[in-house]
């Protein structure tokens, strides 16, 4: 008896018959464009295939060049491209599993000169104008939707997905926002969904009975003039009318200002929209965004809010997300922790896809985990991210493996992240690295500092010994009022109601973040909704309603140097929504600023030659960290094979993205 009824229990789309409730979602992962890249492809979707992901849905691949998401992207418009997307059907097939392509047009979202839309009114993300679609043009770009699916028909994929959400081109047509025709493609709402529909309706003429046709509807766009629910519910029927075996849950368009998938989002925020979606229409509906754990996901569906779920960067995160759910074996889940710092920010950056808490994703073909030729005494010297990292993967080859940690607890840095309201997740990778270290049998020693002659009893070292706060070089920086961002946040207390915080890095906006926060710091799904202004009842045009500003007893301002913007350096796609989130509680960033003195009366700066004073309480310093390595020159001194990495090797920014994949790439060869 598993101990997830309702996620085990199977179901059947269309004519398949699924073992379980979980769809792996479409990610795009620029795979798709690389040299050999189907090939990878198709070993990243077996993995998952063999490990339970019964139903995969591909990234988006475009129905005709103009719609591909950047120029030159993937699209799937001729039959000798067929063959590339055989490998991935056939390996997937191969592994017990079932796949679906999504067809994605970008319309004006398209990074490329080629760009069209329903009506010429450019994104506020992209800075490319798109052109108007003739009333002609319309009508093949319906065909071009219709000839994509047959070539994914034959190249072996059991459907496709119908991308409506987002904001990207079927969006944009249904949508006053964007559309501003006044054909018979614009205008009244029936001629504005008229393109949808009638996509999915030839569509489904063309393909076979047993081809599955999934529509991803937007059912709460989070923009001005977006949809209302009775029209959300109007179009489900309709797309169910014109003959779609599933719809999918579409969340906000990118260009919204609301944040739908970064990790301060509550677990499954929005599966309220599906809910009331599931007594409108009778064909399966799935659930979706920030659903990362099998508890979660059991809920969701014991509660009738969906007939299946859909999970995308979890399968980065853990290839075996449905095999160990199945087992009961959720401790061993390595959670996404929705950083999007290795796969939406690489996305967006033209890079491949990957996952800062697996860095095997992705590259499932060059990074190999496999048992060691010998077995080796490893020492690992820190227990932060890198160190665990290659503590962990080091004792699942075989090594015989000890952690030296010098404080009471695992995971370094990690243990100031965890503090940080939004990103409570941060809980799970330690809690994931503290099981793969019991299971693999990892001799940790807590409060232990090892001398030399201890190490180099071992074959390898690896020097993961992580940071330390840089010191404020500043007349008055020994102050009582300076406190280190490590005693702000282990001891907020400490922290005065008036604060200046000396750098606007990550830790200073996380440090702005805790101290402006009050009482629990996660959010209710109802509390973050009224943050945010998200009304999930969708009654208003886009499911917008006036924010609650939260109230905050703290007088906050965020320093910086440089006179760029503040928080420049944060994720691409996830910086925004930091710097909303100070300005909801009132922070003020300062850029610009030379730092002359801390007295008894506040912090002294010069912004523009100009002086002044800030009269606060405490300074808290977030001015960048040094790295640790004492002892290694002994080490190296006395023959010991050591390698540096994590923190120890570069303190920059703090990046646990380059930690881990140095631990867990280091250990793979060790």
């Amino acid at each position: 008896m598993t101990t997830y009824p309702h996620l085990f229990r199977p179901i059947t789309l269309g004519h398949l018959e699924l073992p379980n409730r979980v769809l792996m979602g479409s990610m795009h992962t620029n795979l798709e464009e690389a040299r050999h890249g189907f090939d990878r492809l198709a070993a990243f979707y077996a993995e998952r295939a063999r490990a339970g992901a019964a139903m995969i849905v591909t990234g988006g691949i475009a129905p005709n060049a103009e719609g591909a998401v950047f120029h030159g992207a993937a699209n799937l418009v001729q039959s000798e491209q067929v063959a590339d997307h055989r490998k991935v059907t056939e390996a997937v097939h191969a592994a017990g599993g079932h796949i679906c392509m999504q067809i994605l047009h970008a319309g004006r979202y398209a990074y490329s000169p080629a760009l069209v839309a329903p009506s010429a009114i450019q994104a506020p993300i992209n800075p490319m104008m798109p052109r108007a679609l003739e009333a002609a043009e319309v009508e093949q770009q319906i065909e071009d939707y219709v000839r994509c699916a047959r070539l994914a028909s034959e190249a072996g994929y059991d459907g496709v997905e119908v991308m409506g959400s987002e904001g990207y081109l079927i969006n944009q047509f249904i949508c006053q926002r964007t559309n501003q025709r006044d054909d018979e493609w614009g205008g009244s709402f029936d001629n504005r969904i008229r393109f949808t529909v009638e996509i999915v309706k030839r569509i489904r003429a063309a393909l076979p009975e047993n081809f599955l046709v999934i529509f991803r509807l937007s059912m709460i766009d989070l923009v001005e003039e977006g949809s209302t629910f009775d029209e959300v519910v109007a179009l489900g029927k309709a797309i169910e009318a014109a003959g779609a075996d599933v719809i999918n849950t579409g969340i906000g368009w990118h260009e919204a200002r609301v944040p739908t998938i970064v990790t301060s989002v509550p677990r499954a925020a929005f599966s309220e929209v599906t809910r009331r979606m599931k007594a409108e229409v009778s064909v399966p509906l799935v659930t979706t965004n920030r659903i990362n754990m099998p508890d979660t996901a059991e809920q969701l569906l014991a509660d009738g809010y969906a007939d299946m779920v859909s999970m995308a960067r979890p399968f980065l995160a853990d290839p075996e997300w449905v095999r160990k759910a199945a087992e009961g074996r959720d401790q061993e889940i390595n959670t996404c922790i929705a950083c999007n710092q290795a796969c939406l920010d690489h996305t967006f950056q033209g890079k491949l896809t990957s996952c800062l808490v697996n860095p095997r994703a992705c590259h499932e073909t060059q990074l190999l985990i496999e048992p060691a030729e010998a077995v080796r005494r490893i020492a690992v010297v820190g227990g932060g991210p890198a160190g665990l990292a290659a503590a962990v993967t080091a004792a699942q080859r075989g090594h015989e493996v000890t952690l030296f940690e010098r404080q009471a607890q695992l995971g370094g840095q990690f243990n100031y992240a965890r503090r940080i309201p939004g990103k409570e997740e941060f809980d799970e990778t330690v809690r994931y690295f503290q099981i793969m270290l019991e299971k693999y049998a990892v001799d940790v020693r807590l409060n232990s500092e090892p001398s030399v002659t201890e190490l180099a009893c071992f074959d390898e070292v690896v020097m993961s010994s992580g940071v330390r706060p840089r010191q404020l070089e500043l007349p008055g920086s020994d102050h009582a009022k300076v406190v280190s961002y490590p005693e702000a946040i282990m001891h907020p207390q400490r922290v005065g109601k008036r604060v200046a915080i000396i750098g606007a890095g990550g830790i200073g906006f996380d440090v702005a973040e805790m101290l402006t926060h009050e009482g629990a710091s996660t959010p209710s799904v109802e509390e973050w909704c009224d943050e945010w202004g998200v009304d999930l009842s969708v009654a208003a045009p886009g499911g917008l309603t006036p924010p609650v500003r939260p109230e905050v007893s703290r007088q906050v301002s965020v320093l910086q140097r440089k006179a760029s913007k503040p928080g420049k350096g944060l994720g691409k796609t996830t910086g925004w929504v930091h710097r909303a989130s100070l300005k909801h509680r009132g922070v003020e960033l300062l850029p610009g600023c030379e730092y002359v003195a801390i007295d008894d009366d506040g912090l002294h700066i010069r912004i523009d030659g100009e002086s002044r004073l800030l009269a606060v309480d405490t300074v808290v310093v977030c001015a960048g960290q040094e790295s640790v390595r004492d002892g290694l020159e002994a080490l190296q001194a006395a023959g010991v094979s050591v390698h540096v990495i994590g923190g120890a090797d570069k303190a920059a920014e703090l990046d646990a993205k380059r930690a881990i994949n140095q631990g867990v790439r280091l250990a793979a060869v060790l």
